[in-house]
């Protein structure tokens, strides 16, 4: 384990997308979670903003800041080897700011973003009330993130929220104009049925991402059917994120009957858990 993972090049991820089989980037919320995805043997993560709202105690409406956002970036970027995606949201104001957004995360080490089109403040993808900006402020937006970036190996990914809201015709033309003018990827968000999941990498002129979201606005397709349409990468926002909720609701139901959790068949002991995230590496450090 390294106690400071190098900073990912962001031709990793280009790679990774562009060779081999499609990506899978699990959603995580911060260090610890990032470290998991990492462990478990996975290519990349994804550090999902609507998890990044969540776990400051805000529903994903769009309430975080560039800077928040960044920093919690620039953590998990830190905390892992492996390529981290992450999301921008909306870029946070106009080219100029957009401008900042792709060098400020460009600076924490992050292989890539995403960029979507709603109007600012946004929503979660699959909420209802969205509000999309014109096809041609989008495509200013990322016509500035593809000139800002330092080096063409940062991936820029547009997203387009435009399908539940202008139509799937119009989602598809923003996507394929999107990538026309350098971005590297095309993420339509919430298409309504499978049959349009399976269009998309058809209709887009260059590779495509697919988000899986349980419970969300459209179908959920596995991992498996999605590679086979011809998407190269695919995101699981939510899984660990609601994991974890899962997860802490039992505990804490379990404390508040009085039955302390852990006596009985514990995972591992704490010093196993710390050993976990490097505490062996830590400890060598110190002065004979």
């Amino acid at each position: 384990m390294e106690l400071f993972p190098m900073q990912t090049r962001p031709g990793r991820l280009r790679d990774l997308i562009q060779k081999g089989p499609m990506m899978v980037g699990p959603g995580a919320i911060d260090g610890l979670t990032a470290k998991l995805i990492e462990q478990a043997g996975f290519p990349m993560v994804y550090m999902t903003g609507a998890g990044t709202s969540l776990s400051r105690g805000f529903p994903d409406l769009g309430l975080l800041t560039m800077s928040e956002m960044v920093e919690n970036a620039g953590v998990i970027a830190r905390s892992v080897a492996i390529p981290v995606l992450a999301d921008a949201d909306t870029g946070y104001g106009n080219e100029l700011n957009v401008t900042r957004t792709v060098r400020e995360y460009e600076r924490r080490g992050v292989a890539g973003i995403h960029l979507e089109d709603q109007v600012s403040p946004k929503r979660c993808g699959h909420m209802e009330g969205k509000e999309i900006v014109g096809r041609e402020e989008y495509l200013s937006k990322i016509r500035a993130a593809v000139r800002a970036r330092t080096t063409p190996d940062f991936l820029i990914i547009a997203r387009t929220d435009a399908r539940t809201v202008a139509g799937f015709d119009e989602a598809v033309a923003r996507a394929n104009g999107a990538l026309e003018i350098g971005a590297d990827v095309a993420f339509v968000e919430a298409p309504q049925s499978v049959d349009e999941i399976a269009a998309i990498p058809n209709l887009i002129r260059g590779p495509c991402l697919h988000c899986i979201a349980p419970g969300g606005n459209g179908p959920v397709i596995g991992l498996e059917d999605a590679e086979e349409m011809g998407y190269r990468l695919a995101l699981v926002p939510g899984l660990l994120v609601t994991a974890i909720i899962e997860s802490c609701d039992a505990a804490l139901q379990r404390l508040a009957s009085h039955r302390y959790p852990g006596h009985e068949g514990a995972g591992m002991t704490i010093a196993d858990l710390h050993r976990r995230f490097g505490s062996d590496e830590w400890d060598a450090l110190r002065m004979p």
